[in-house]
């Protein structure tokens, strides 16, 4: 576990980063998303940051419910409740119909008889409606429901966080809850120095890993239990905490979304900030899904499109609850780094070879060291140890400066910005003095400095004492989440370095192509290929030229002005897969055969009871890659393009990566860059390289229609998308499109 005393790993304040256009061909506006700003579809581009000062840090606070009765469950949250008033200077308010008092403190009947308003209320009662509908009417702020038995338990519970939700949404009232708990009002250290941790968890008991990390010195500023969000929700706690100054990152467990689009308007507003957002996200398997169901009644949404929405915007999925504590801790508190270069000090050969196979398999870049340094190096390691990196000490000194010097000197180097040093056990005194000494280095550099204590007793002096007690050195006790962490630190910093918000160039008005396209949608129908192609055209994507035909002699005119040979595919609403049922004819030549393919056609489609708007005969097109670019919907997000290898087996490779609109170019080309197949769009045995820029814009263009058509197109399916060599463009060879 990473942690470390009166951290101070950041210095100054957080520079915002600018927003800037994608590129000349997707931009629309070239301004920056601000309040109220909708994008084409409807949808907001702007997250609003919620006033919660005074929820965090009330001036007032009414407890409904308070009681001081041994026994009771209520008396013990009472009594945490008035020790955390009097910690923040707030003045509670007992509220209950038949007490006097409570704890001394004199009692009001009901909320109605508060003599003002106050910012807070926690309500102790198994119905919250009631008292949620007074607190609007006493122009109370915001309030927290600990009660349980609602959307978790199933339909019936659900209903009524319903109608606790609208009452909330007519009174104007904030309401954390319902089933939550008093994490929100614990003991904060404010011993502890330096950015702090903010950590939002939809499970209190997952959150406590990380609160307890106070007790390693990692600084903790806010806990946000948002249970059943049937109102403020975790995208809230995002936005607010992003902008609080003090926040160095923040650390989320969630079970499930409340509304995708929030998330990422507040995943947007902590990337603009430069705050990095690092989530246990639960749902990657189905089970998983399940149980976070049951838990908060939330939809868990398409795990492969969460993933892919967070790593758009930035937000750094981990899988356990070590890794969220290690990661934010040192996220939030090491400098920017200088370089790229991670740099593997070790006292074992083998143990630097076996950290050095995991790091560089997990995308970290191990520079070779100069020969100037490793002639440097050589000083005072002898000749024949391996100091080119990973550095091999043979036995870290320990009797005098040569220790120092050898890590000074690795740090120096240009190339490098993060040095690890993994310490499988201890073995003083060498252990001790090379904890020293990396503490006396890392104090006297910029740059990152991370400490793998391998021992599993971890009470050893050199631990306890010399590596938590440093206010620089970045401790870990695994491989893994060290490799893990400082993996997250600089894809971060390299994410924000140049960070272009896609909101700022999201479409506002439609563009003519909408028009065109909105009056070829048939609501809740299939569209026919024929249509399907219409569609793509509408936005301007290339198609194979075709005729639409309903008899044998218009079938032979259509080739000769389409061109030989050609394809003829039957065409209608019903028609999904052609091939399997025989309703594609490839490569004909001559007149007969496009007579005897058209009877054909329409004898199949006849036998199978499938109607047809009419046959296409259709220009054959070179060969290239097949490649599949579609729209589909996601429960949370909305639409989603999908781009990847096509062709009749593109269920069987499952090659394809996936966006949440708007993004931009940059982004279009980093799905190609995820595909497994993506040397085929390089050339392979031979053939020529695709044309890349062509498939990146019919991506881009697929995605303004997936936005335009928002409320009209359900699905939308380009197979094969035929991407000819480089210079001759991508045509669309048959697409399948679903109204909504």
């Amino acid at each position: 576990m990473l942690g470390s005393t009166h951290g101070t790993f950041t210095t100054g304040l957080r520079a915002r980063v600018d927003a800037c256009g994608e590129s000349p061909r997707t931009a629309v506006h070239g301004h920056a998303a601000a309040p109220g700003d909708r994008d084409v579809s409807g949808r907001e581009l702007y997250a609003e940051v919620p006033d919660l000062d005074r929820f965090f840090r009330p001036r007032s606070v009414a407890v409904v419910g308070a009681s001081d009765t041994d026994g009771r469950p209520n008396t013990g949250i009472t009594r945490q409740l008035l020790a955390w008033a009097e910690r923040v200077g707030a003045e509670l308010v007992p509220v209950h119909p038949t007490r006097a008092g409570v704890f001394g403190i004199p009692c009001v009947r009901s909320v109605k008889d508060l003599a003002e308003p106050v910012d807070l209320a926690v309500l102790l009662v198994a119905d919250p409606l009631p008292v949620v509908e007074e607190l609007g009417e006493a122009k109370v702020r915001f309030a927290v429901a600990f009660a349980s038995g609602f959307a978790e338990t199933g339909a019936d519970g659900a209903a009524a966080q319903e109608r606790l939700a609208e009452a909330v949404r007519r009174t104007g009232i904030r309401l954390l809850g319902p089933n939550t708990n008093l994490n929100a009002f614990e003991r904060f250290r404010d011993d502890l120095e330096g950015p702090a941790v903010a950590l939002i968890t939809q499970s209190g008991h997952q959150g406590r890993p990380v609160f307890t990390l106070q007790e390693l010195g990692v600084r903790l500023s806010h806990w946000a239990p948002t249970g059943n969000e049937a109102d403020l929700e975790t995208s809230d706690f995002i936005s607010y905490f992003a902008s609080l100054p003090e926040v160095g990152a923040i650390a989320a467990y969630v079970e499930g979304l409340k509304d995708g689009r929030s998330f990422l308007l507040a995943a947007d507003r902590a990337a603009r900030e430069g705050v990095p957002v690092v989530a246990v996200k639960v749902g990657r398997t189905e089970t998983g899904a399940r149980t976070a169901a049951s838990h908060t009644g939330k939809l868990t949404g398409a795990d492969r499109v969460v993933d892919a929405a967070m790593r758009q915007f930035g937000v750094i999925r981990v899988d356990g609850l070590d890794q969220l504590q290690d990661t934010a801790t040192l996220l939030a508190r090491a400098r920017r780094p200088l370089a790229d270069g991670v740099v593997v000090y070790s006292i074992s050969g083998g143990t630097g070879a076996h950290f050095a196979d995991l790091a560089t398999a997990a995308g970290l870049a191990l520079p070779t060291l100069p020969r100037a340094k490793q002639d440097e190096l050589h000083q005072w390691i002898p000749e024949y140890l391996n100091v080119a990196n990973p550095v091999d000490n043979g036995g870290h000194p320990v009797g005098d400066w040569r220790g120092r010097k050898i890590i000074d000197a690795i740090l120096a180097d240009p190339s490098v910005g993060v040095l690890i040093c993994p310490i499988t056990g201890p073995f003083p005194p060498m252990s001790d003095k090379l904890a020293q000494d990396l503490v006396d280095a890392a104090e006297a550099t910029d740059k990152l400095v991370c400490v793998v204590w391998g021992s599993p007793v971890g009470t050893e002096d050199a631990y306890r004492t010399t590596l938590l007690g440093s206010s620089r050195v970045a401790t870990f006790r695994t491989f893994a989440n060290c490799i893990g962490a400082v993996k997250a630190y600089l894809d971060h910093h390299r994410f924000t370095a140049d960070y272009r918000s896609p909101f700022d160039e999201a479409p506002r008005t439609p563009s003519p192509s909408f028009r065109k396209a909105q009056a070829l949608m048939r609501p809740g129908q299939r569209l026919s290929e024929h249509a399907a192609k219409q569609l793509l055209r509408a936005y301007g994507i290339r198609v194979p030229r075709e005729q639409l035909v309903t008899s044998a002699a218009a079938a032979v005119r259509a080739a000769g002005l389409v061109g030989y040979p050609v394809v003829m595919k039957a065409s209608g609403g019903q028609l999904a897969h052609k091939t399997e049922l025989g309703l594609v004819k490839v490569g004909l030549t001559s007149a007969s055969q496009v007579r005897d393919a058209y009877r054909d056609l329409t004898d199949i489609a006849r036998y199978e009871q499938i109607d047809l708007d009419g046959i296409l005969v259709c220009q054959m097109v070179g060969r290239g890659v097949e490649m599949v670019v579609g729209v589909t919907r996601d429960e949370l997000f909305g639409p989603t393009v999908t781009v990847g290898l096509g062709g009749v087996l593109v269920e069987v490779l499952n090659d394809t990566a996936v966006r949440v609109p708007p993004f931009g170019e940059r982004e279009a080309r980093s799905m190609l860059d995820e595909l497994r197949g993506r040397a085929l769009l390089d050339g392979v045995r031979g053939a020529p390289p695709a044309d890349i820029d062509a498939l990146v814009e019919v991506v881009l263009r697929v995605q303004r229609m997936a936005l335009e058509l928002d409320g009209d197109l359900a699905e939308l399916d380009i197979n094969p998308l035929m991407v000819l060599p480089r210079g001759q463009g991508a045509v669309a060879l048959d697409a399948l499109a679903v109204c909504r």
